[in-house]
């Protein structure tokens, strides 16, 4: 016997419940960024520990790219999540490298519009199978 349409259109549990526990580690790395930018402008040590948690973020947009993948491939769930999971790792990427030489005027804004960018993905990624 085979499994009933709804069922084949359900996405394997644990490939939603990654992909919600890495947007929320993700949205906490973008706030802790942002909180390590302004250490970065009154301590000593802040520029190093930006730069760190800068990397540190990247792999977590990584992680989130791969867990919304997987709720498509092989979890059989929508593939809506993978579009804003990849622009939030490819700015994360952008915004490091203008980081990198200096383009404060750029790389400000981008860092507010990426935790915009993350608190719009987890509220989809959290919302109710139906709503979103």
């Amino acid at each position: 016997m085979t499994a009933s349409p709804t069922m084949a259109a359900r996405p394997a549990t644990w490939t939603v419940q990654t992909l919600k526990a890495v947007a929320v580690l993700h949205v906490v790395a973008l706030l802790f960024q942002a909180v390590t930018a302004g250490m970065l402008l009154s301590s000593p040590g802040g520029r190093a520990l930006h730069a760190a948690s800068g990397m540190a973020l990247a792999v977590i947009g990584l992680l989130h790219l791969v867990a919304a993948i997987l709720v498509r491939w092989p979890g059989g769930g929508s593939a809506r999540f993978i579009g804003p999971a990849a622009g939030l790792f490819v700015f994360t990427i952008v915004a490091a490298a203008l980081g990198a030489m200096h383009v404060k005027t750029v790389h400000l804004p981008l860092g507010v519009l990426l935790f915009g960018g993350g608190v719009a993905q987890l509220i989809r990624v959290m919302a109710r199978p139906g709503r979103a």
